[in-house]
């Protein structure tokens, strides 16, 4: 089994999170908490201000997983690499507007016979600050 990728290979994705960002997050997932939506309502909160949707940051780590997808398939890659899921992902700090996060994906693990990587994911604020950490597992699926 080729995978293309090696033990400790790395891709990084940064975006500075915007009021649209929430907006267009709210609308896809009909998420419409006042803490993502009402700068009022979350001024009153612990948070102190509107943060971003889990679902948001954790998009990130997506653009991660396909980057190394991709990188897989230009090294020759055997199968079409596929998201399987995320793992123990944990919310550990809030994200608010005009933060600029940095979702960073590195290589673990690499199992030839069940075609899978494991891989760590984390997502850090411009204080370097981890907002999000969790695991990601992907799946080389074979040619029919």
């Amino acid at each position: 089994m080729r995978f293309g990728l090696a033990i400790g290979d790395s891709v990084a994705f940064a975006r500075t999170i915007t009021a649209m960002d929430i907006a267009l997050c709210a609308a896809i997932t009909g998420d419409f908490d006042p803490l993502h939506m009402d700068e009022e309502y979350a001024r009153g909160t612990a948070f102190g201000a509107r943060i971003a949707h889990g679902a948001l940051v954790l998009g990130l780590c997506s653009t991660c997983a396909s980057l190394i997808a991709q990188r897989s398939i230009a090294a020759g890659a055997e199968g079409t690499p596929a998201s399987l899921g995320y793992d123990r992902v944990r919310f550990l700090r809030p994200v608010f507007v005009g933060d600029t996060v940095t979702a960073r994906y590195t290589v673990e693990a690499l199992d030839p016979a069940a075609r899978r990587s494991e891989s760590r994911i984390e997502v850090a604020n411009q204080a370097r600050e981890t907002v999000l950490a969790g695991r990601h597992v992907m799946k080389w699926v074979a040619l029919a």
